[in-house]
């Protein structure tokens, strides 16, 4: 018998290896991993930032529009979870030009900021934001406040959160942003901003005063972010120019979209259209036959708007006059033209719009008023009248193919009936015609047929 070789031998009885090629290539990728591994580490020490750090975490959350019930409830579910999580600290990021909340419920949220564990800052920002009337007043509570350039604070009037519990939460500043609203140099000028952190002599003296007092205003949430105690920080170079960056990390957050939905309605112009939009649909519906889509939209609307009117500061005489309004509009459409009840219904539609929302707490802008007086009146004086016309209209019917039709008398009395093509039909005729006698027809005049004896 023939033997095999050794090698063949040994090759048969040892394990199963990678072709030698594939090694080659599986070692050099191992090889240039642990080169990266060590260069990483090294430009990790050569910048200064350790691999792993005990920085921590800020949350932002940002409050945008009227301080209503929604946005008053997630600022205090924003609190609970930066203390839940153990956050370094809860920034708001603000443009709020009034709370359409009640004093006490803003006594409530004014008491949250004021026991919570966590740091609480308020940014007014981003450039064009506001901090305006019972708002501010919250906003003096908050541990650190930055006002983004071209942002204004202040209008806080009399104060309503309780003396006793908060003091005069603007201090020496209190009669100042009671009657104006400050710029964001007026803020750092009279201290609400503070600028320690981001001075001129902190980064190498490369900014001048200018620029300084440009990032003391904390144009962006960054330069806010980094100006906080709780916030570490560390200064780069950026194209010659030192600024800091953020070691600290950020996560953002808002509203979720029930709640923003509901805080939309809550606006002052959505609420006032989705209201009367609402109700023009349910008298469309009223004059039209059966149930459709328009009735379902309208009383959807009817109810997101009464939401938002609930909510927000409102004269309840004059919802009454807008409902009014809709009553008189009723009485012309019913006979389908419009007359004195439709002018009468106009006047109410305008009186109850301007006196809708009082001007000291919210104000409403002249667009959205204009449009709706002018397109209810379109609607009103035109659309619904043509609407009614057309629905309940009937249609003339021409009979004239049944003339010379022949027919019998089917009753006779008071009340002349000939059945023609099997159909019976009210009839009427010069002659005595008998029960059964046959008869044609002569003419037609709506659904009367005139009939005579056939010959």
């Amino acid at each position: 018998m023939r033997r095999l070789p050794l090698a063949c031998s040994s090759h048969v009885l040892e394990p199963a290896r990678a072709p030698r090629p594939l090694r080659a290539a599986i070692g050099l990728v191992l090889v240039v991993a642990s080169l990266l591994g060590a260069a990483s580490g090294a430009a990790a020490q050569d910048d200064g930032t350790p691999a792993e750090t005990d920085a921590g975490f800020v949350r932002v959350f940002e409050v945008s529009g009227l301080l209503d019930p929604v946005v008053a409830a997630a600022i205090e579910h924003a609190i609970d979870s930066a203390e839940n999580d153990g956050a370094r600290a809860l920034v708001l990021q603000l443009d709020s030009a009034q709370a359409v909340v009640s004093d006490e419920r803003l006594n409530e949220l004014a008491t949250r900021f004021s026991d919570a564990t966590v740091s609480i800052a308020v940014w007014v920002g981003p450039s064009g934001s506001v901090a305006h009337g019972k708002v501010a007043q919250l906003v003096g509570l908050a541990d650190d406040v930055g006002v983004a350039i071209g942002s204004t604070l202040g209008g806080t009037g009399p104060q309503v959160l309780d003396a006793d519990r908060f003091g005069q939460v603007w201090g020496d500043n209190q009669a100042l942003l009671a009657d104006t609203e400050i710029n964001w140099i007026q803020a750092i000028e009279k201290g609400i901003v503070a600028c320690e952190r981001v001075s001129v002599d902190e980064l190498g003296g490369a900014l001048s005063e200018e620029e300084s007092l440009a990032r003391c205003a904390n144009p962006t949430i960054g330069d806010f972010l980094v100006s906080l105690d709780e916030v570490e920080s560390r200064v780069v170079d950026t194209d010659g120019i030192p600024r800091r960056s953020l070691v600290t990390r950020t996560f953002f957050g808002g509203l979720g979209l029930p709640d923003q939905l509901m805080h939309t309605v809550s606006s002052p112009p959505v609420a006032y259209l989705l209201f009367i939009i609402g109700l023009a649909l349910l008298v469309f519906e009223f004059f039209s036959i059966g149930v459709g889509i328009a009735g379902v939209i309208g009383a959807v609307m009817v109810a997101l708007g009464g939401y938002g009117l609930v909510v927000l500061p409102v004269r309840t005489w004059a919802i009454v006059v807008l409902l009014l309004s809709m009553v008189a509009f009723s009485v012309d459409i019913q006979s389908a033209v419009p007359r004195a009840w439709t002018a009468i219904g106009m006047v109410m539609f305008v009186v109850g719009t301007l006196a809708l929302y009082p001007q000291s707490d919210v104000a409403m802008s002249w667009i959205p008023m204009v449009v709706a007086a002018v397109g209810m009146g379109i609607v009103m004086y035109r659309g619904m009248p043509i609407m009614v016309r057309g629905r309940f209209a009937t249609t003339e019917v021409w009979r004239d193919f049944l003339i010379d039709e022949q027919g019998q008398v089917v009753a006779t009395g008071p009340r002349l009936e000939v059945e023609v093509r099997g159909a019976r039909w009210p009839a009427s005729s010069e002659q005595d015609l008998a029960h059964g006698a046959a008869v044609t027809v002569t003419a037609a005049a709506g659904s009367v047929l005139t009939v005579e004896a056939t010959a």
